[in-house]
């Protein structure tokens, strides 16, 4: 499979225009919504030989469709998994897209770069802005590239925690990844926005140094504020401070393509079509030549020196930066073991209840643990919806219980698999009839028999011995 080409040939993707997360809560409404020219899917949700008919409708209607992976973790200290690479161009191939889309993120630590267990975040969470970090991404990045049939354009992500010793800001971040990769951005204005409250950085300041041309698409999305923290839940309507990104954006650039995201908490169709309608609104405004439309009292934090300055990005047909003067990528390369373990203490302490690393804030560690773990109930409960309703009530409290010492290692569908053991092991719900159908609800999908009274009573002394 071919490279991505380089930055300034962008004419192959052209002018996406203005599109919607396909969901299948909503795949009835979009299809009816006027004025959508295409779309996007969550990759792992959708099976290529057995593609959803709402999508295959909107292709045949000449609706583009792109597939958005959420699970590759192109920021790990791991090498991407080859066969999510092929996952993802499959996907892509069946789809007849003219682009994949992944995150700046990592998703999973441990495994054999530490010795230890592999953890699942269950999320996306950020990568330092180190020299380091950057290099294991850039590295990752390629690899992507040379496995995928068309462009890759990566994302970036909102965060509540900070990194302690990072070396740049988000946009000379980006600058340099563009710069040594050719790869395109998708700028998430409201991942900027929640970057803004949680992190302290300038949205303005993150567009002024970002390489706007590198740009594939632009997501917008809503969120809320919560004792001072934003929470990008893309759960909510599209919010003025979101809106002004994106106006600041169009200010720099008149983007390829916009997309609004909406995950949960789904609204009429009107609504939709409203929030599609505000941003197009948004797009029409005027160019500006100043940034007082954002909030600039937050000062953004200086790099810590000069070499996290950016370069001016490729033109067209010029290669990519293949890192002149980086190490090799040795089996043993150091430089990925020290991620690896930066890494695995961090999402320990996220998942595991391990003490927080140093230089972290525990008051926001213990905030995106909490968040963790309530992404994983709602997801678990979606993937396996016989759980809350077996359990009534009383699901998400015995979710969060469960997750606070247990980390998932496997996948949503193996959690919900070892929730539910944890239940039955702990002579859980009381419910007789309840219990028997979660043990039912087990047994078909586990292919085993329930655990015996031995086995039970083995398990609890052992996680009691490993807790202590």
């Amino acid at each position: 499979m071919s490279q991505a080409p380089p930055l300034g040939n962008r004419g192959d993707l052209g002018d996406l225009g203005i599109g919607i997360g396909w969901r299948p809560e909503i795949a009835e409404a979009v299809e009816a919504l006027p004025g959508i020219d295409w779309v996007e899917a969550v990759a792992e949700n959708v099976c290529p030989d057995h593609l959803p008919a709402s999508l295959v409708r909107l292709r045949e209607r000449g609706v583009t469709v792109i597939p958005h992976g959420v699970s590759l973790g192109l920021g790990g200290a791991e090498r991407p998994d080859a066969k999510r690479l092929a996952d993802l161009a499959e996907r892509a191939q069946a789809l007849g897209s003219p682009l994949i889309t992944e995150h700046i993120a990592f998703v999973r630590a441990g495994g054999p770069l530490t010795a230890s267990p592999t953890l699942e975040a269950g999320h996306l969470l950020p990568v330092p802005r180190t020299r380091d970090a950057l290099r294991v991404l850039c590295e990752n990045i390629r690899i992507a590239q040379d496995s995928l049939p068309v462009p890759l354009a990566v994302e970036n992500i909102a965060a509540l925690i900070n990194w302690p010793g990072e070396e740049m800001t988000e946009g000379q971040f980006l600058a340099e990844l563009v710069e040594r990769t050719g790869v395109r951005l998708l700028i998430d204005v409201a991942n900027l926005h929640t970057n803004h409250v949680n992190r302290g950085e300038d949205p303005a300041t993150a567009l002024d140094q970002l390489p706007v041309e590198a740009i594939a698409y632009v997501h917008v999305a809503g969120g809320i504020e919560r004792d001072g923290v934003w929470h990008d839940t893309h759960a909510h309507p599209v919010g003025a401070p979101v809106l002004a990104v994106l106006a600041e954006l169009r200010s720099r650039i008149s983007p390829p393509g916009v997309l609004l995201e909406r995950d949960d908490n789904f609204p009429p169709p009107a609504e939709l079509s409203a929030e599609l309608t505000t941003i197009r609104t948004t797009l029409r405004l005027p160019a500006r030549t100043s940034t007082t439309v954002l909030d600039k009292e937050v000062a953004t934090k200086p790099p810590a020196d000069d070499r996290g300055t950016a370069t001016s990005p490729p033109t067209a047909g010029t290669a990519p930066d293949a890192g002149a003067g980086e190490p090799e990528d040795l089996p043993t390369d150091p430089v990925r073991v020290r991620l690896a373990l930066a890494q695995t203490a961090l999402l320990s302490a996220l998942v595991a209840g391990t003490p927080a690393p140093e230089g972290f804030d525990s008051r926001r560690l213990g905030v995106q643990s909490r968040a963790l773990a309530a992404k994983r109930a709602e997801v678990v409960a979606k993937v396996a919806p016989e759980l809350p309703r077996i359990l009534g009530d009383g699901y998400r409290a015995a979710f969060l219980a469960y997750a606070k010492s247990r980390p998932m290692h496997a996948g949503y569908r193996r959690d919900a698999l070892n929730f539910a053991e944890h239940l039955l092991i702990a002579d859980q719900p009381q419910d007789a009839a309840a219990r028997r159908e979660l043990t039912q609800w087990w047994r078909d999908r586990s292919g085993a028999r329930p655990p015996s009274r031995a086995v039970r009573i083995a398990r609890v002394a052992r996680a009691v011995l490993v807790g202590r």
